[in-house]
């Protein structure tokens, strides 16, 4: 039945709006909102109450460091191993960079509302970032999501705050101050969801992260470091690596020139079969980018090391050139399954079905952020899972172990809100927004937990150390 109009009259039409909240509902953790869910929320406390986050027991089970570390490096590039030991050693925080896995042990032992997210996995201190847009313009977001999956959304915030507090002990800080960081991104954290929860929910998802934040999180003594690295980001393109890293070849064309152990050539056949594997991942990339795609032409593949958690897992820059010999480099790396997926179900999340390991990542990806790179898609390269992203889209980090005290807790409340407006595409914010609440219970026993557990890092690190000293492990410095 129909209306003057030619539309299905109400009764007709609710039916079909219910189903297509159910339809929106089953594409992501928590989507599709239908009423307000703050009482939802704040139900939670009563089975896991906020200041039970402050807890930290660990397994007597619990793997040491160095056989947390073997146990990691399984079905890496073995002679890369040594050098990722030797990161990890570095200090404390590096060692909590390589350590996701060790850390997602001992968090499935911790208590969690149940309410899931697409996480990050690795949510520390130094896997934010700036990068640019299609239109060149920067964006600050997380940055990293090896081991993205969904997962209880307070894993990702003790992990934050965790590093925090390391990253604050090896820049000097007092513990105040280190406490503090991490407080002051649980605070934040809890604070954005919040105005999220209150936003139109077409604002809140396409909130983007940009100058803006830092007013919101009273983040301006960052400013200067952010205007630094701002500038030095604009200059690291495709371009500036290619002119680097690359030299003229027979026919007007350009060759990688080996920089071992950081960058080196591979043999012809290795390098076409990565190049031919670039055919499946074109059918992965948005049609409308294709066009811009088929304007290149690759001109070289060469291996490169990739940061301290990732070192050992094969990775490859592709040269490829326009018709003007510009250039543009795409990464493509190996996707291994999350490091988080074993520890899941003890907290009382699912096992993701088997898939291709670059499809997670990237559909991960693409879930937390508001702007993604406009060329991520996946490949499979002689039947391993790999993504395939633009290296050096103009990107710039902080490093937060190099701040000065007084901005510490800045950057906290800046990730710590960047870390709600991701978690937010997924999980519900006012669901997220009721358990925290206006207090900050939820603030000082996450605070609580990162010391603690920073604590524990310490000990690990200095296991690995002294295992590296009786020659237990091999360790390369210095690269």
């Amino acid at each position: 039945m129909t209306n003057e109009a030619g539309q299905g009259t109400e009764s007709e039409r609710i039916p079909v709006v219910e189903g297509f909240a159910r339809r929106a509902k089953a594409a992501g953790p928590e989507a599709g909102r239908t009423r307000s869910r703050k009482k939802e929320g704040k139900a939670l406390r009563d089975r896991t109450p906020r200041e039970a986050h402050r807890a930290l027991v660990l397994d007597v089970d619990r793997p040491d460091a160095v056989r947390a570390v073997e146990e990691s490096s399984r079905g890496r590039v073995a002679s890369l191993t040594p050098v990722r030991v030797g990161r990890m050693a570095a200090s404390p925080f590096a060692f909590l960079r390589g350590a996701a896995g060790l850390m997602a042990y001992d968090l499935a032992g911790t208590p969690v509302t149940g309410v899931g997210a697409q996480i990050c996995g690795d949510a520390h201190a130094a896997n934010f970032g700036l990068y640019g847009d299609a239109g060149g313009r920067l964006v600050i977001d997380l940055n990293d999501f090896d081991e993205t999956v969904v997962g209880p959304w307070e894993w990702d915030v003790k992990r934050l705050a965790t590093s925090l507090v390391l990253a604050a002990r090896e820049t000097g800080a007092d513990e105040d101050t280190c406490r503090q960081g991490a407080r002051d991104a649980v605070g934040a954290y809890r604070r954005t969801m919040r105005l999220l929860a209150r936003m139109p929910v077409a604002d809140a998802w396409n909130a983007i992260a940009d100058e803006e934040l830092v007013s919101h999180t009273d983040a301006r003594d960052l400013l200067g470091t952010l205007e630094r690295v701002s500038e030095k980001a604009r200059r690291n393109t495709s371009a500036r690596f290619a002119a680097r890293s690359t030299e003229p070849a027979e026919g007007g064309s350009r060759r990688f020139v080996d920089a071992p152990p950081v960058l080196r050539r591979v043999a012809d056949a290795e390098a076409s079969a990565v190049a031919s594997a670039l055919g499946g991942y074109l059918e992965t990339v948005a049609e409308d980018r294709l066009p811009l795609l088929a304007r290149y032409a690759i001109h070289d593949v060469a291996f490169r090391v990739v940061g301290t958690g990732s070192v050992g897992t094969r990775s490859y820059v592709v040269l490829l050139l326009d018709h003007r010999g510009e250039p543009l480099v795409l990464q493509v790396k190996e996707a291994r399954a999350s490091a988080l997926v074993p520890y899941l179900p003890k907290a009382g999340f699912a096992i993701p079905e088997p898939a291709h390991e670059g499809r997670r990542v990237v559909l991960g990806q693409k879930r937390m952020q508001v702007v993604s790179d406009i060329l991520l898609g996946w490949c499979t390269v002689e039947g391993l899972p790999f993504q395939v992203r633009q290296f050096r889209n103009r990107k710039g980090s902080v490093d937060p172990t190099a701040l000065p005290a007084n901005q510490v807790d800045d950057y906290g409340r800046m990730t710590g809100a960047l870390l709600a407006r991701a978690h937010a595409h997924s999980a519900d914010p006012e669901v997220v927004a009721g358990y925290c609440g206006k207090n900050d219970e939820f603030d000082e026993a996450v605070a609580d937990f990162a010391v603690a557990y920073a604590d524990r890092t310490e000990a690990d690190h200095a296991v690995l150390v002294a295992a590296i000293k009786d020659g237990r492990i091999a360790a390369e410095r210095g690269v």
